[in-house]
């Protein structure tokens, strides 16, 4: 069992399940969202409960993806593609101990200029 919430406390989840390796997205959307990269993993739908939902804003940034945002304090927490059975939670807004390690960076073809990824993951 893992749980977090958004910096005030007024969205907070539950994920029954143990996290999966997180990734870390450093395309340009996410990082125009998050101020750097956006770290997180995939939790499935029915692995997770949220509360304080009224609380949570969303901006379809796509057409396949909406991000959603706490309205009260702006924490961003999830990446919620409708039409998949999974939505990313960001890994900073976890309780800790998450129990997982970053696993890979993914579209670092797009990744800023101001910083070097040199942990030794796998690039995509």
């Amino acid at each position: 069992m893992h749980t977090g919430s958004c910096l005030c406390g007024a969205v907070s989840f539950t994920v029954a399940a143990p996290l999966k390796a997180p990734d870390a997205c450093h395309c340009m959307q996410c990082r125009k969202q998050s101020g750097h990269y956006w770290a997180s993993t995939d939790v499935r739908r029915s692995d997770l409960t949220i509360s304080g939902e009224d609380h949570i804003r969303w901006y379809q940034s796509s057409p396949k993806v909406r991000r959603g945002f706490c309205d009260t304090c702006g924490s961003l927490l999830f990446w919620d593609p409708p039409h998949r059975d999974a939505t990313a939670i960001a890994m900073g807004a976890f309780d800790q101990p998450t129990d997982t390690k970053l696993n890979i960076h993914i579209f670092t073809a797009d990744k800023g200029d101001y910083y070097d990824i040199a942990d030794g993951l796998p690039q995509e």
